[in-house]
């Protein structure tokens, strides 16, 4: 990766994993129910927005593993969820089902426990 230290590495894989809150399993049910319709689930491979599944493929690599948009990727979710968490309260949240889905769909849930 060309534009970022082991180090610098290593904070945002720290900090990407502290925003994303649902495990893999969590956000890949999460993006089959989030598009699911009248005539079923999407393919799992098809579920979801591409972001989400973005989100659920880095969740599933390894550090070491990681490509340059998925480092890109990362930095876009923590950016995302920390100003929208600045922004909204978590009591706000469960009023607002539309923004916590949106939230969920990057791979945290605004109202599950730290």
């Amino acid at each position: 990766m060309a534009d970022i230290s082991e180090l610098e590495l290593d904070a945002l894989w720290n900090e990407f994993h502290g925003v994303v809150n649902m495990t893999s399993n969590e956000l890949e049910a999460w993006l089959r129910t989030s598009t699911a319709g009248e005539r079923g689930e999407d393919l799992p491979e098809e579920a979801g927005d591409d972001r989400g599944r973005h989100v659920l493929a880095v969740l599933r690599k390894r550090r070491v593993d990681l490509t340059d948009d998925d480092v890109a990727l990362m930095r876009e979710v923590v950016d995302t969820v920390t100003a929208e968490r600045e922004r909204v309260r978590v009591a706000d949240a469960v009023r607002d089902p539309d923004w916590r889905h949106r939230m969920m769909s990057l791979g945290h849930d605004p109202v599950k426990a730290a």
